[in-house]
């Protein structure tokens, strides 16, 4: 952190230096291997910033955004961060519900941060409005594995300025998890392999992150698809069958279609 904690007289641990993010990125980028860092303090992405340009003078922009590097966490980014890595075509793996946990208030960002620094954690529309990529988690156990949760958090994020469209967090737990594995995937297409998950709802709708959004979004005209509810009461739909590469590993009828074994639909 720039700045102490509140709660305690530390700034935390930086485990590396800009100089030598820098010629991580330089030597990645080369290659054509995607670099990833973990980053939540703004401290850290400091450093990370200062890699990066680093990095840029060295090999060139054009080398850098090919390789299509990814930052983990990046519950901190102030203005400055956010156009340098959207120029770098740097991807942001982040977890929703992070915010929805221990942001607001009087919530744990809160009590270790004060509420000026909390206020801006997690900057969700913020990252996508500068053009940074999203891809959405976990970062099970820290958070349980649930994607409509994510989705939901992201939606009804504790600040009304970064909570973002459902269709947009969709995308980032959908398409945005394959960019950052740098692989195609994330849509249904005719020649593609089949990777997708059904699930039961009992209706699809769609809501935006404020009334403007949602007034054009469910105009017919607008032709956006359904989602289930995302409301912050609304039940998670239920997963009826997972596929793998055209393959179910999944079925809530209990078996295993590879294996032939039963297993338990509730676990």
């Amino acid at each position: 952190m720039r700045e102490s904690y509140v709660d305690a007289d530390t700034h935390g641990v930086a485990y590396t230096s800009a100089a030598t993010i820098g010629e991580h990125v330089v030597a990645c980028s080369s290659a054509g291997v995607q670099a990833g860092y973990h980053v939540i303090g703004d401290a850290a992405m400091d450093l990370v910033v200062a890699g990066f340009t680093e990095a840029a003078t060295i090999v060139g922009e054009d080398v850098i955004r090919a390789a299509q590097h990814r930052l983990e966490h990046v519950e901190m980014m102030d203005e400055e961060a956010r156009t340098l890595l959207a120029r770098l075509g740097v991807l942001a793996s982040v977890q929703p519900v992070f915010d929805a946990w221990w942001g607001g208030h009087s919530g744990m960002y809160a009590e270790r941060l004060g509420p000026e620094r909390a206020a801006s954690l997690n900057p969700l529309a913020s990252m996508l409005a500068a053009g940074i990529p999203l891809a959405f988690g976990s970062d099970a156990p820290v958070t349980p594995l649930g994607p409509w949760s994510a989705i939901r958090s992201a939606v009804h994020h504790h600040q009304p300025a970064e909570r973002i469209s459902a269709r947009a967090a969709f995308a980032a737990h959908t398409r945005g998890g394959w960019r950052a594995a740098g692989r195609r995937g994330g849509v249904l297409a005719p020649g593609e392999a089949a990777n997708l998950a059904v699930w039961s709802c009992d209706e699809l709708v769609v809501e935006g992150p404020d009334d403007r959004v949602t007034a054009w979004s469910t105009d017919p005209r607008a032709g956006v698809p359904g989602l289930p509810p995302i409301g912050r009461d609304a039940s998670d739909p239920l997963c009826l069958r997972t596929v793998v590469a055209g393959r179910t590993v999944y079925s809530i009828d209990g078996v295993h279609p590879i294996k032939g074994v039963v297993r338990d639909p509730t676990r």
